[in-house]
């Protein structure tokens, strides 16, 4: 967009004109170099945090940019220090773009839709940031309704699921709000997101050659009888270009034991997605969490890829500025928040020695 030269001359001579509403309070960067956190303040005094990755590959400059959605996070995931902070408000459309000109990473970003979606529409549209479709990925702890609704609206935007368990007990165990969200049902969505992409691929390819002997129409139906229809030397050509991500957690107990491993892999047998295992990263949260080994982790990838599903392992960048995933937790509110917890707690005089004063 190019903006009128009257107004360009006003920006230019008005000293207290911002671009922005948020400014940067903090610049921590790793002690490889590869990893940045930007600690943003909000015009609202509210504070949130986004991370910059740079990876050093052959020839390419190649980076990513973890924006927050949100002020804090209301899903709770026990494993998560961001969750502990609780949600103190959704960031306006604007506030999720500013972090692209400042620059996952706060909050459930289905659980600020509108303002999300009208972001990733900003980040594509080709008169504005222009970014290739594929390279915009929402990611979700798993709000179906809002994975549906993102399909219709929004099918060329990648999507990452927060899986983190094989199976409904385990999961709920460790995601709280996993209860209202059945796995069947969450990998059933991504199965429709992803047919929602081929069909429009089929369809742009359609148009763009009217003369092709082979007419390239959408597919109907649900997400199983739509794989059907793609041969299997299609679905792998694709899965190639495009795959939806499963993002799982890897902590020492029952959701990495190798049984789980093969839950896993049948879960993602025969599908368009990617498994991407993140080690856990430590945090302050009240439980001990620990890690696998690598050699654990590596073959339980291992047996993930015995089914046919492309599996890695995440590099962890930047936690030695608790800029991981998981890590991101804004230390004065939780502060703030231990030191009220503290007073509450003196506060709080127990009957015996109430007795005890009065004798």
């Amino acid at each position: 967009m190019t903006l009128p030269k009257n107004l360009l001359k006003y920006i230019a001579k008005t000293p207290d004109f911002v671009h922005t509403t948020s400014r940067v309070k903090e610049r921590l960067t790793s002690k490889d170099r590869s990893t940045t956190k930007l600690i943003i303040e909000l015009y609202d005094g509210f504070v949130i945090e986004s991370v910059l990755m740079r990876y050093k590959q052959k020839g390419s400059g190649r980076a990513s940019l973890c924006v927050s959605s949100q002020c804090g996070c209301a899903m709770g995931c026990t494993f998560c220090a961001t969750g502990t902070m609780g949600l103190s408000g959704n960031l306006t459309t604007g506030e999720i773009l500013e972090q692209l000109v400042w620059a996952d990473r706060m909050g459930e970003p289905l659980d600020n839709y509108n303002n999300v979606t009208e972001a990733c529409r900003t980040m594509i549209d080709t008169s504005r940031w222009n970014l290739a479709h594929g390279r915009v990925t929402v990611s979700t702890v798993g709000l179906i309704s809002q994975i549906r609704r993102l399909t219709k609206e929004l099918p060329e935007v990648s999507l990452a699921l927060s899986l983190h368990a094989p199976n409904q007990d385990a999961r709920t165990a460790i995601v709280p709000t996993a209860s209202r969200y059945p796995i069947e049902g969450l990998i059933d969505a991504l199965d429709n997101h992803m047919m929602a992409y081929l069909n429009q691929r089929r369809k742009r390819r359609n148009s763009s050659n009217n003369n092709n002997s082979i007419t390239a129409t959408a597919v109907e139906g649900t997400a199983e009888q739509q794989l059907q229809v793609y041969t299997v030397e299609e679905r792998i050509k694709e899965s190639s270009r495009r795959r939806a991500m499963i993002e799982y957690i890897m902590l020492t107990g029952e959701t990495s034991s190798f049984e789980c491993a093969h839950q896993l892999g049948k879960l993602c047998e025969n599908r368009h997605l990617v498994v991407n295992l993140i080690p856990y990263n430590a945090t302050d949260v009240k439980d001990k969490l620990q890690c696998p080994s690598d050699e654990h982790m590596l073959e339980f990838r291992d047996i993930v890829q015995s089914y046919g599903t492309f599996c890695t392992i995440r590099r962890t960048m930047g936690a030695d500025i608790a800029s991981a995933c998981g890590q991101l937790i804004q230390k004065k509110e939780q502060e703030e928040k231990e030191e009220e917890e503290k007073k509450q707690q003196d506060a709080t005089v127990d009957i015996e020695d109430v007795t005890s004063l009065e004798e």
